[in-house]
């Protein structure tokens, strides 16, 4: 769906690129997360992805054509929801979502459902400057798929709700998936990125660190234990995981004790992101 090769921007305010050569693609019906703290270059690169910023160098195609190529018609196959809401407050939600409708040459015939699964039906008839500001960015996701667009562009999606609001989204986001659609998320919540992302690339000052799904990841910068509790045991003991089947300790542990927990001592994304950059999500 998108290609990017040796992708590279600068503000014109700053000496220092913000984005450093990027390369990665999107394939058709994946969600793929861009993953890294604040500043490290992801709405950057999404709004260069959505046109929004021009001036950068290298290769952007969508669907095989040059980005630059691309006239009106892009927007109708794209879908983008901000992490900033941006609606008009005077109107409701209802005369947001009819006004933005209106820029579409095939917008859905009823958006009610949408407001329905975000739980804003009952507050359709409201005006938008009633609404908190979780409320804000539930629409705002809803009109990114006012005229059923085959990719969307999500920033940051749960930021800002409380976690029922943020199932709800995450949930439509799997849904979307579902239905073939492509999606591009950036994020710095490693919980969301892990549970919704087919691959993910992390990047931190304007690079990508590493590229891969969420699972191999995890198990290359894991550690190759496991860590099991017993019923009364205060400590968990970790065993190694190769030759675990055979390993005489283990086996009498759980013959003879009631196991409490066992885990496999797999990586986080945050921690995968820390060990490879060396700083934090901050």
């Amino acid at each position: 769906m998108i290609q990017v090769k040796q992708l590279r921007f600068a503000y014109d305010h700053t000496a220092e690129p913000v984005l450093k050569g990027l390369d990665f693609a999107i394939e058709p019906g994946e969600v793929f997360g861009f993953l890294g703290p604040s500043g490290a270059g992801k709405s950057t690169t999404q709004k260069i992805l959505y046109k929004l910023l021009s001036g950068f160098s290298g290769e952007v195609r969508f669907r095989g054509k040059p980005l630059q190529q691309w006239g009106r018609e892009f927007y109708e196959q794209i879908g983008v929801s901000f992490e900033l809401p941006n609606h008009y407050v005077r109107l409701t939600g209802s005369e947001n979502l009819r006004f933005f409708s209106s820029f579409y040459r095939n917008p859905i015939p009823d958006f009610r459902p949408l407001l329905g699964k975000v739980d804003l039906r009952n507050d359709a008839d409201r005006l938008v400057s009633e609404y908190s500001k979780g409320m804000k960015v539930r629409l705002n996701f809803v009109r990114s798929l006012l005229h059923n667009p085959e990719m969307m562009f999500f920033d940051e999606p749960t930021s800002g709700l409380d976690p029922i609001n943020a199932g709800r989204i995450k949930q439509m986001i799997k849904d979307l998936r579902a239905e073939g659609k492509t999606i591009f998320i950036t994020t710095h919540n490693m919980f969301d990125a892990d549970q919704l992302c087919d691959r993910v690339a992390l990047l931190h000052q304007g690079e990508i660190k590493a590229l891969d799904t969420p699972s191999r990841l995890k198990l290359q910068y894991g550690t190759r234990s496991v860590s099991i509790t017993t019923t009364g045991m205060e400590q968990p003991r970790v065993f190694p995981l190769e030759g675990l089947g055979n390993n005489a300790e283990f086996l009498k542990l759980i013959a003879s004790q009631e196991v409490a927990t066992i885990h496999s001592q797999e990586a986080t994304l945050e921690e995968v992101f820390i060990k490879i950059t060396g700083h934090q999500l901050a």
